[in-house]
């Protein structure tokens, strides 16, 4: 089963932000790194005038031990988050676990009016009740497969599958 395109998944989710877009407390955050790569090509599609945050949630994350993860910082780069509307993108959601870690540490610069979650990829496979408002497109994978972005340019999607 072959994989979308970015580019025409970026096209996708950039119209379906435009009509949020008009208002002018919007800010954008990518999540490191996928997410990160989105968000910069989604802001320059849209032309926001505000600042293009980035979010380094390595620290936030509750599953390093479980699926061994070694954290490599980044650091975070936010504008002021105070009662602005955030467009959180990222680049694949599947647990919810990165985007309830991503909205923990938001919450410790700031308290926003709105968080929008706008995320390339949707496989499935949540383990906390968190849904994007938009996405790219939605497509099944079994649980030992992954999907992951490679970028930044050009932007593509492999399949890995994962060791039982």
């Amino acid at each position: 089963m072959s994989l979308p395109q970015p580019d025409q998944l970026i096209a996708n989710m950039a119209k379906a932000l435009m009509p949020l877009t008009q208002q002018d407390n919007v800010v954008m955050i990518g999540i490191h790194t996928g997410g990160a790569w989105v968000a910069k090509q989604l802001h320059e599609q849209l032309g926001l005038n505000s600042a293009l945050g980035l979010l380094d949630i390595s620290f936030y994350r509750d599953d390093f031990s479980q699926n061994g993860l070694h954290p490599k910082v980044k650091g975070s780069e936010l504008p002021d988050i105070e009662n602005k509307t955030i467009i959180l993108v990222d680049d694949v959601i599947m647990s919810g676990r990165t985007i309830r870690a991503a909205m923990n540490e938001l919450f410790d610069y700031g308290r926003p009016e709105k968080i929008v979650l706008a995320c390339l990829l949707d496989v499935g496979h949540r383990e906390l009740p968190i849904q994007a408002d938009v996405i790219g497109e939605k497509i099944e994978r079994p649980r030992n497969q992954r999907i992951k972005l490679s970028g930044p340019t050009p932007l593509t999607l492999t399949t890995v599958n994962l060791e039982k």
